[in-house]
């Protein structure tokens, strides 16, 4: 009884009460709620994506304007052992001054989102998300000091994010002394843990040096230890091109839309200009199978026209997209990068040719470093990268990760369980070069197991196992070799004492003849 009262007691909202309770959502008010999709779900991982970011897009700038990179990262702790400063400075072009406000107090805000070409960012999210953590839990606005030149001054912004419209906050503005020609200085403090070892700043760092053998990487921890990460080589990664979308990569609503905001006048010069390996002849032959004329306005294309223009493309032959959009490290340069931060006996590299997903170009590169000073116990040591930029968290929803444990390592002679990783002093390194990585959420930590990408990675990687193999194989022999010369060095003694008992050598003759056969044995040996 008790219940049919209160719901009698329940009073009921009417549709105009329940749509006057309906607001528009920003997506900076949403991502405050939702911070883990974006790395800061917990302190220490907070801290390293903080740094993430910021070096991330001090590298691009410097890239793009074809400077060689020099990064300073410097983290200090404040007030309680909790708060962090982190700093990153870098020599690259610089920001203008209109768009440094937006840059670090607007999130998806950027210039590489509408780009297909490589690059770190492309969310135009990762460096206002990590200025908006900050000042969610410290209070404190981002600091921004910017020159674009020798003769320029130095613009010094202080900036929090407004999150009701997702609009930048200027709390400060005025100009600043930089001690360098130009370049970019980012000062943000948050809430966060700083440790060593696994999923760290300092992991992070030393393999962006790995994967990038170009950059010189300073850094200053909270306890006032410092490292320099030197380039291994002065030439910058090649300029990627931007490039067109790919037919096969479009779906039945993006081919739409692109029709309604063509420049182009015809459906025929619409397809060859908006479209990339789309000759006359092609668009052409696209427009007969689908049975729409090719001199069409664009804008005035039906959905069920639209639908068979996808089809028509879907059945015809085309080329793969222009593969310039991406920068490969390279395999020597890999190595190269391996070899400066890894002591090992052995090591191994390629560079696999370009493929496609989704009509979207990638490029998969692989590295291995066997023996030597890589760690000897446990787990082989993974070290996964998507455009030059190191994923060290959700490994295991990894697609390089489903590949290289799905790899049976045993036929390779390294011992492995099944289902997981290879066990022994072995570094596998992965890298996924793409205009489009398709990261499995927001924080760019894990890449979506397409089949095409799992594919393409699991041959980079046999192609480096397959030189492991002979290394090993000559390795057992050796120390088989090894063990037989040890074995006949400790009887050679006998075998003179013997011959002289036979013999009746003297004892100088029997050291003469014990001096030949260790000589014998030695001359083995080397060669």
């Amino acid at each position: 009884m008790a219940r049919k009262r209160s719901e009698k007691a329940r009073p009921k909202l009417t549709a105009i009460e329940m749509a006057q309770q309906q607001r528009e959502i920003s997506i900076s008010e949403f991502f405050t709620k939702n911070r883990h999709l974006l790395g800061f779900d917990n302190p220490r991982r907070a801290l390293l994506t903080t740094v993430k970011e910021a070096v991330d897009n001090s590298l691009d700038a410097c890239e793009e304007a074809g400077i060689l990179p020099e990064v300073a990262v410097r983290i200090e702790q404040t007030d309680g052992e909790d708060r962090f400063r982190v700093r990153v400075r870098d020599n690259g072009p610089g920001i203008v001054k209109a768009q440094i406000p937006r840059i670090f107090g607007k999130l998806l805000y950027g210039s590489k989102f509408h780009r297909l070409k490589m690059s770190r960012g492309q969310q135009g999210i990762g460096i206002s998300a990590a200025g908006m953590y900050g000042h969610l839990t410290t209070g404190k606005p981002v600091t921004i000091t910017s020159k674009t030149g020798p003769k320029q001054p130095a613009h010094h912004y202080q900036v929090i994010i407004n999150t009701k419209d997702n609009e930048p906050k200027i709390l400060r503005e005025d100009i600043a002394e930089w001690d360098g020609e130009q370049g970019t200085e980012v000062e943000i403090e948050l809430e966060g843990t700083f440790q060593r070892g696994l999923w760290s700043v300092d992991e992070y760092l030393e393999q962006t040096a790995t994967a990038n053998p170009h950059v010189t990487l300073r850094y200053k921890a909270p306890d006032g230890k410092e490292r320099v990460f030197e380039r291994a080589t002065k030439v910058l990664p090649q300029e990627p091109r931007e490039i067109k979308p790919h037919p096969y990569g479009i779906e039945l609503g993006t081919l739409i839309k692109m029709l309604h905001e063509t420049r182009s006048r015809t459906l025929q010069t619409c397809l060859q200009n908006d479209f990339c390996r789309v000759s006359r002849r092609v668009a052409l032959e696209i427009c007969q199978k689908a049975g729409v004329y090719e001199n069409a306005r664009p804008k005035r294309i039906a959905q069920q026209e639209a639908d068979r223009l996808l089809t028509a493309i879907r059945g015809t032959k085309l080329m793969k997209p222009p593969m310039d959009c991406i920068s490969p490290i390279g395999k020597e340069l890999m190595e190269a990068g391996m070899r400066q931060q890894f002591e090992a006996d052995f090591y191994s590299s390629v560079t696999r040719s370009p493929a496609v997903y989704r009509g979207i170009p990638f490029l998969i590169e692989a590295g291995i470093a066997y023996g030597g000073k890589v760690k000897e116990s446990g787990p082989a040591k993974l070290m996964r990268f998507a455009n030059r930029v190191p994923l060290l968290y959700n490994t295991g929803a990894c697609a390089i990760t489903h590949a290289v444990t799905r790899l049976n390592w045993r036929q390779y002679s390294v011992e492995q369980s099944n289902g997981s990783l290879p066990t022994g002093p072995l570094l596998v390194f992965v890298h996924m070069a793409s205009p489009w990585v398709p990261f499995t959420s927001e924080s760019k930590e894990a890449i979506a197991p397409y089949p095409e990408i799992e594919k393409e990675i699991v041959l980079a990687v046999q192609e480096c196992t397959r030189g492991l193999r002979r290394f090993l194989s000559r390795k057992r022999r050796r120390a088989e070799e090894e063990r037989k010369r040890d074995y006949i060095q400790k009887y050679i003694p006998h075998i003179g004492e013997a011959l002289q008992e036979i013999l009746e050598f003297s004892d100088a003759e029997r050291d003469k003849v014990i001096g030949k056969l260790t000589d014998l044995l030695e001359k083995s040996r080397k060669d």
